[in-house]
């Protein structure tokens, strides 16, 4: 442990106690320091960082005194965990969408770079040992920046939208609410002022976006929640369905681990199948996601889905029925 790493660590020590500290438990605390290796540190952070750290003799202890508040280090100061923390985050944000804000965050990662080159820690292979594996992401697209933008700072956007349902362009306002990054894809939650209610756009199809110089209508939390979060999915709205599937007992071993709604319930039966039961209101996702188990999940419930799986079942079938025009 070098002085840096010391001196966050004796903050973080006087700042959680509520009783002085000896100074041979703060020795201790260090690894087992000198201390007079204590005594130096704490001189240092008085004498330069301005710590209001006082001794009690009665107790023979640090402690730090709250006559003007709370105390914090100058600064940023991290250890040595919260430092690879924060260069794991960053390559992550990067895997994420390559390019995205790496001018912004790059001063950064260079400083937590040197900081680690500093601790002797080892990690000039980051990027080789750590990887994030996405599948079927789309490019961000132009206008994420200003999507962000207008998201933070509460503003209303202007926007010509491609939605790949209907293949249409149409422009509208919109007052943007939260980013969201779902199946390493970007989508923006947004009050509709055209549609006079809330939707979800992928930012990838957004053709133009202009933020407009008037605030943003809020929606309160707990709508947003239950309109985005109750039903399955991005295709979000209200919940009004519950999907009843079974999963054969050899699948059941990895589905049981999968987190596939928030307030989805699960039970093994006792002939080792898995049943859960998940809210939806669309089914156009769910269905992608039940066709992936193939044979290895029957729909349960309700008699609607039940069918629209099985014709999109008999569809397949009757596609490899045909010779290979190969």
């Amino acid at each position: 442990m070098d002085k840096f790493d010391r001196i966050y660590r004796i903050h973080t020590i006087l700042k959680r106690r509520r009783t002085p500290i000896p100074r041979d438990a703060l020795a201790h605390e260090l690894d087992d320091c000198a201390e007079s290796t204590v005594y130096r540190l704490i001189s240092a952070m008085k004498e330069y960082l301005h710590a209001p750290i006082e001794w009690d003799k009665e107790s023979s202890g640090y402690y730090y005194s709250t006559e003007g508040g709370a105390y914090e280090l100058p600064g940023l100061w991290f250890n040595a965990k919260e430092l690879q923390a924060l260069l794991v985050f960053e390559r992550l944000f990067e895997s994420l969408e390559p390019g995205l804000l790496g001018d912004y965050l790059a001063p950064l990662t260079r400083r937590i770079t040197e900081l680690l080159g500093h601790k002797r820690l080892g990690l000039a292979e980051a990027t080789q040992r750590i990887r994030v594996l996405g599948m079927a992401a789309r490019a961000t697209g132009k206008y994420f920046d200003t999507a962000a933008a207008a998201t933070l700072q509460r503003r209303r956007l202007h926007i010509a939208y491609d939605g790949r349902g209907r293949g249409k362009l149409t422009e509208r306002d919109i007052s943007p609410q939260r980013i969201v990054h779902y199946r390493d894809n970007w989508h923006l939650d947004a009050w509709c002022h055209l549609r006079k209610e809330l939707r979800n756009f992928s930012i990838d199809r957004i053709r133009h976006a202009i933020e407009l110089d008037i605030p943003a209508d809020e929606i309160d939390e707990a709508k947003l929640n239950e309109h985005y979060a109750s039903a399955y999915g991005i295709f979000a709205g209200k919940a009004n369905k519950t999907a009843v599937l079974r999963f054969s007992a050899e699948r059941a071993r990895w589905v049981a681990d999968e987190r596939w709604h928030p307030q989805q319930a699960g039970q093994f039966l006792t002939d080792g199948q898995y049943e859960l039961r998940i809210p939806y209101r669309e089914d156009k996702e769910l269905i992608m996601d039940i066709l992936r188990h193939g044979a290895a999940v029957e729909v349960i419930a309700p008699d609607a889905l039940r069918l629209s799986v099985r014709d999109q079942l008999q569809r397949a079938i009757a596609q490899y029925k045909r010779p290979s025009e190969n």
